[in-house]
């Protein structure tokens, strides 16, 4: 599965949120310096959808806030059905 979607590092806390409109955000706790948002964002997204850390791919928006990732072992309708959950956004 890929996911197109927003960090904001430096948030109070991590957290998944769908916008009306279908985009993700994450806010992400850890700092934009030295790849700790990135580490945050790809270990938050294992445990979000329940592979392994190594399971999660940052492919490209490695110093931009828009992010492309590839998160391997999940099809397209368990991704569907993990998103659904997602409450509240921007």
């Amino acid at each position: 599965m890929i996911l197109h979607l927003r960090a904001k590092p430096g948030a109070k806390s991590t957290a998944l949120l769908r916008a009306a409109d279908g985009s993700l955000t994450v806010r992400l706790k850890a700092p934009a310096q030295d790849g700790q948002a990135n580490a945050c964002l790809l270990a938050f997204l294992a445990e979000v959808f329940g592979v392994s850390k190594s399971s999660v791919t940052l492919l490209s928006g490695h110093t931009a806030p828009f992010k492309k990732v590839a998160v391997a072992g999940v099809d397209q309708a368990r991704g569907a059905e993990i998103l659904a959950r997602l409450t509240g956004g921007e």
